[in-house]
Parts: C-alpha cells; sequence; structure tokens
C-alpha cells in the first residue's frame, strides 16, 4: 500500500526530521537513509516501523542537524599556541617593534583551535529521534488508513458485482439436465427412426451429464467466500495474506464451474466473474 508521513522537530539542540514513503508490496520490506553516526539506530528504527506496518516496501530517512554548539567540542593546542607566543616575542625583540600578540590573533593562528564532534549519548539521542519517528508514523498509517478505506468500499462493490454474476450463472443452470435429456431425446429420435428408444438409457445419460456438469458445490462454496471476504474487510488488524488466500479460492472455484459448463451464455458469465475476481486481485496489491 502507498503511503507517506514525515514529522520535524527540534529536541535537545536538534533539528531531526524523519520521513516515510511506501509502494505496494506483498510482504513487509525495510530500507532506511540514516546519517553515518546514527548508523546504531538501523534495527530500533526498523523495529519501530514494523510494530505498526505489515506489509508494504518501506523506505525511512532520518536527518539530524545540530542548532546549537552542545554538539561540538573546541579544542586549544596549547604547544602550537605557545609555540606562535614565542615566535610573536622572537620578531618583536629582534627587530625592537611592539609585541601587539592578542589571544583572538593566537586564535586566528591555522590549528591553534580545532573543532571535533561531542561523544554521542546513544540512548538520548534514540529517545529523541524515537519521538519524532513516531509523529511520522502516525501520519503515515493516517494516509494508508484514509486510502484502505476507499480500497475497502472498491472491494465491497466488486464483491457485490461478483455475487451477482454468480447468482445468474445459478438461475442460467437450472433446468440444465432437463433441457439435455429433451435434446438427447430428439437427437436419438431423428437417429433411430421408427425403433424404440430405451427410456432407462435415456435416464442413466441423463444422470450422468448432471453428475459432470453438477455446480451446487462450487457455487455454495464461492457463496460462503465472498461472505467470509465482506467479514474479513471488517477487522481491525492486517487482512492482505487473508484476502490473498480467499481470492486464489475464489478464483479456482470459478475455473471449475468454466470447466463443468458448456453453455455459451453460462461461460460468458464465468468469463465475467473471473475478470471481476481479476480485478480484485489486482486491488489488494495495496492492503496492508
Amino acid at each position: 500500500m502507498t503511503g507517506y508521513g514525515r514529522a520535524e522537530q527540534v529536541l535537545n539542540g536538534r533539528q531531526i526530521a524523519v520521513e516515510l514513503r511506501s509502494v505496494n508490496a506483498r510482504y513487509f520490506e525495510y530500507s532506511s537513509r540514516l546519517p553515518r553516526r546514527c548508523a546504531f539506530l538501523e534495527d530500533r528504527l526498523k523495529k519501530l516501523v514494523a510494530a505498526r506496518v505489515s506489509r508494504g516496501k518501506v523506505e525511512l530517512g532520518l536527518t539530524v542537524q545540530a542548532v546549537t554548539a552542545q554538539d561540538a567540542v573546541i579544542t586549544v593546542n596549547r604547544p602550537l599556541a605557545q609555540g606562535y607566543a614565542d615566535a610573536f616575542a622572537e620578531l618583536a625583540e629582534a627587530f625592537a617593534i611592539p609585541n601587539d600578540l592578542t589571544a583572538g590573533l593566537l586564535a586566528r593562528m591555522p590549528e591553534v583551535l580545532t573543532q571535533a564532534a561531542a561523544p554521542t549519548d546513544e540512548d538520548a539521542l534514540w529517545q529523541d529521534v524515537r519521538a519524532v519517528a513516531g509523529k511520522a508514523i502516525d501520519a503515515f498509517v493516517a494516509m494508508r488508513a484514509a486510502e484502505g478505506a476507499k480500497l475497502r468500499a472498491d472491494l465491497l462493490t466488486r464483491l457485490d458485482t461478483a455475487e451477482e454474476l454468480l447468482g445468474r450463472i445459478e438461475r442460467g443452470t437450472e433446468g440444465r439436465v432437463k433441457a439435455y435429456s429433451e435434446k438427447l431425446y430428439a437427437r436419438l429420435r431423428e437417429l433411430l427412426a421408427d425403433r424404440t428408444i430405451d427410456e432407462s438409457r435415456l435416464v442413466t445419460e441423463a444422470a450422468l451429464f448432471a453428475d459432470k456438469t453438477a455446480i451446487d458445490e462450487e457455487t455454495v462454496r464461492l457463496h460462503s467466500h465472498i461472505a467470509q471476504y465482506r467479514a474479513i474487510l471488517d477487522m481491525d488488524e492486517p487482512i492482505g495474506r487473508k484476502l490473498d488466500f480467499l481470492t486464489q479460492e475464489l478464483n479456482r472455484e470459478t475455473n471449475t464451474i468454466g470447466s463443468k459448463c458448456q453453455d455459451v451464455d453460462i461461460t460468458k458469465l464465468v468469463v465475467e466473474l473471473k475478470s471481476e475476481i481479476e480485478k480484485i486481485r489486482e486491488q489488494l496489491q495495496n492492503i496492508e
């Protein structure tokens, strides 16, 4: 299922931004883009996302920027500074000029002052990142929920269409055994002319035909699967894999009906039903 969520906040002198985006995938796939110094958060963030998302190809992006000096440590190179001070004093004495060395001037000398990143308090940083990531995930899940509501409505409409086609198939197959018997009887009369037709043989053939073309079991199961589909769509939990299985069953029962029915009109209805089930299957790629 597609989705997007973003959150940004300044916490403890750090500007933290978390962005989540996803595209359709059958299973949960996770990837991330993190600053190098935040690499230790990789597994924690994955678990945080996986606790709320069970399907989709999800990508997380994290940026952390210092907005105060607390993340930096300034170090004075005292031996080097002393060397510069001695050099200034030597120049002043050698050329009989004032020694106007100041701290500001000394600080501008190369490598007297160095800046380095302060040691990272991993637990403190994780608490801040988790807070922002939680807000991004909330926005992400809310967007997916809104899309899910639209998908649910579409699936229910397609299930109604599928059930209506199934009803037409059931009505269309009523009386098929009687029609077959009459057709077979007429054909035998034509072939045998004045000879007597064996009624018991005719009944046997009709029974064999009825057994080969009976679709009652398949239609009952299809009605049951459609009812289960609707019930699952009302569940407040991940349902994508359950619906995947049911869709396979819908398709299997429909194929069986198609192989049993030899009537052209029924075959057309079966094709329409298969088309509707295929549309349902495509939509399932968007459902968690």
